[in-house]
């Protein structure tokens, strides 16, 4: 699967001046946070380990917003000093790049298409670059992809009013080998000097995805999506089995160790009333997943036997009671970016291997940190905040969903 993606957001944004001054499109604020934090998080939820970010226009803005809100990504920044096109940008990017295939794509653009199939319809294809296409009915900006039977791309059909047809979405994987050693130039329009001349040697594939689609590009899909990207709190009334529980360990099932880690069974202290409710929710969510950073082993002050001894007491103690829990999923890496340390969601995608049912949209991650929260967002979940140890968190806040005093708390409200 695809693990490294190139966003182009070096654009003017000019059509969006008058509603966004002065900062790159793809930095205009939705919901109060900057629509590129859309874009990233959707391709962490998709498996996505490295990004490389090419930038032009007011590239400081995107620096520091990348340095603020991202710090745990793998990122690197490419920035154009003259304009180079769509093609100069992604030939100077994608030699960032170590992967056999890229994920490509634009950074005032949020495409939720399925990457992995993406990549693996790329992959049997042989592809040098396939497109990601995206249906549409009764459009004038865009022009129209033609599609053989086969997935080659068979033409480029200008901008027109059509009734219903297949558009270029944005979003391309490259073989990134093959591409490097084409002969092009230093600036060129990836859209006119590559795509519509190679795609005649057939090595061009395009591949349907009917997924959400926003270009932010006019006022008026800017204005759109304010409502379509806002987050809305679950109905705690509406889970049932389909959903998943993922659920944090310190400060949420025990209490946690002040300035250090639990680090054997003796230390390890259930709040009042945590079996209890870890036994209610097991009724009520199909599946109960803990996921938790445990950088203690990484810092060797305590053993990975240590570690799993207390999981092996704390499932026990839990099952007597009533409940149960899935699987235990912990990170040990000292290096905060990793990408199966939270914030960042490797564990969460782990457990979607490991349980194919599991659908992020039906799911709730409960913990007591910041860095829970965004895991949840990162993974494309709901949030629960629990105020065991911040009970000073202030409310709202656009990256929790609900929040509860306590664990039973929120499974009395679950009930």
């Amino acid at each position: 699967m695809v693990k490294e993606a190139v966003i182009l957001a070096g654009g003017f944004g000019t059509r969006l001046r008058d509603a966004v001054p002065d900062l790159p499109k793809c930095m205009a604020p939705v919901n109060e946070q900057p629509f590129l934090t859309y874009v990233i998080r959707y391709l962490l939820s998709q498996g996505i380990e490295k990004f490389i970010f090419s930038l032009g226009y007011k590239h400081k803005f995107i620096e520091e917003f990348l340095e603020t809100e991202f710090p745990t990504i793998n990122y690197q920044c490419c920035i154009e000093h003259e304009p180079l096109g769509t093609g100069g940008a992604i030939r100077f990017s994608i030699q960032k790049t170590t992967g056999k295939n890229v994920l490509v794509l634009n950074g005032d653009t949020l495409y939720k298409i399925d990457t992995a199939g993406f990549s693996h319809s790329h992959q049997a294809n042989s592809a040098l670059c396939s497109i990601a296409l995206k249906p549409m009915k009764d459009f004038d900006r865009y022009g129209v992809v033609e599609l053989g039977d086969d997935n080659i791309i068979k033409d480029f059909n200008e901008k027109q009013f059509y009734p219903s047809g297949l558009i270029n979405g944005g979003i391309y994987l490259i073989n990134r080998e093959a591409f490097l050693q084409k002969e092009l130039p230093d600036k060129f329009s990836f859209e006119k000097d590559f795509l519509e001349k190679e795609f005649m040697n057939k090595t061009i594939f395009g591949f349907v995805h009917d997924n959400y689609f926003i270009d932010i590009g006019i006022p008026g899909d800017y204005k759109r999506v304010q409502e379509e990207l806002k987050y809305h709190a679950p109905d705690l009334d509406k889970v049932d089995k389909s959903w998943t529980l993922f659920i944090d360990r310190d400060g949420v099932i025990n209490h946690e160790k002040k300035d250090d880690y639990i680090r054997n069974w003796q230390e390890f202290h259930f709040y009042d009333m945590a079996k209890e409710s870890l036994a209610a929710l097991s009724k009520k969510f199909g599946k109960v997943i803990i996921v938790s950073n445990q950088r203690g082993v990484g810092r060797g002050l305590m053993t990975e036997e240590d570690l799993i001894h207390i999981h092996k007491n704390m499932e026990k103690e839990i099952a007597e009671a009533g409940g149960h829990i899935d699987k235990i999923y912990y990170c040990s890496s000292t290096d905060i970016k990793d990408f199966c340390r939270k914030p960042n969601p490797g564990m969460a995608l782990k457990a979607e291997i490991d349980f194919p049912d599991i659908s992020f949209s039906h799911s709730l991650m409960v913990g007591n940190n910041s860095s829970d929260m965004l895991f949840g967002r990162n993974a494309g979940m709901f949030t629960v905040f629990l105020k065991t140890t911040k009970p000073e968190q202030a409310l709202p806040h656009p990256d929790i969903d609900l929040s509860f005093y306590s664990l039973i708390d929120f499974a009395r409200a679950c009930r």
